[in-house]
């Protein structure tokens, strides 16, 4: 399996609409990839804050629709990374969307952890309740999560439950915490045996410099592919079966025990 993961600089002196433009063209480029994975908020920026209620979208709006017709021209599942979309009928959440080779929306993940703690996206968006994944048919089923999301095991190990073996993270994930971006992005594979494409954002917006480095983790935590800190397309071809023999070779997760129902005696 290919999957390229599109490193798309956010900055300020960019338009939404220009930048929509350059990614669809960075999307077609990727022509061969059995995958393409945009990072989160890549529209707006994750920290741009004052952005969100100004550029939010409905689901079928300018950016599904651009990303429909490159998934479609170019032949490949493409995880379209998230934007701020308008619910009319509620809040904005920060929403992933997900196509099929024939341009068709089979995902859409809105977030559940909301970074922020009293401020921005906290405050500003709505909590997704889903578990969300995707089948590809034939290679691997998806667990869709976001940023701030890889703070929190548990919901990873929910993805694991309703069938998960690859986890596609797209982030707007800082430079000054990028430490932490690498380790648990290990982590999250390691105890769950699945592997783990992390796209992230480069350049800088709203004074926020971004972390980069992209990064492909397999199921026994080793990276396989890092991108640098500015904008790059990482490209990795790996064995989405390795998730099963892992699983076999080392049997951890039958050995849960918290958060598992056991069977009555």
């Amino acid at each position: 399996m290919r999957a390229s993961l599109i490193q798309i600089a956010v900055d300020e002196g960019e338009s939404v609409e220009e930048r929509r433009q350059r990614a669809v063209s960075l999307v077609l480029a990727q022509a061969g990839a059995d995958l393409v994975v945009l990072p989160e908020l890549w529209t707006t920026g994750a920290f741009a804050y004052e952005q969100f209620g100004r550029e939010a979208e409905p689901i079928e709006g300018a950016t599904y629709e651009a990303m429909a017709k490159a998934a479609s021209d170019t032949g490949v599942w493409l995880h379209a990374g998230s934007i701020p979309e308008r619910d009319p009928e509620g809040p904005l959440y920060n929403t992933s969307l997900v196509f099929s080779p024939a341009g068709d929306l089979v995902a859409a993940y809105r977030k559940i952890h909301r970074f922020g703690f009293d401020k921005g996206e906290a405050v500003l968006m709505g909590a997704g309740d889903d578990l969300v994944t995707v089948r590809m048919p034939s290679t691997t089923t998806l667990g869709l999560a976001t940023c701030y999301d890889l703070r929190f095991p548990e919901l990873f190990r929910g993805l694991v439950d309703v069938g998960a073996e690859t986890f596609v993270i797209p982030a707007g994930w800082p430079e000054r915490r990028r430490s932490h971006w690498t380790l648990l992005a290990q982590a999250r594979a390691v105890e769950n045996q699945a592997f783990v494409l992390a796209c992230a954002t480069a350049g800088t917006h709203a004074g926020v410099p971004q972390a980069g480095h992209s990064i492909v983790v397999d199921p026994w935590g080793e990276v396989l592919a890092e991108a640098g800190a500015d904008e790059e397309v990482l490209t990795v071809e790996f064995d989405p079966g390795k998730v099963a023999a892992t699983r076999e070779q080392f049997p951890a997760l039958k050995d849960r025990v918290l958060g598992v129902e056991r069977p009555r005696r």
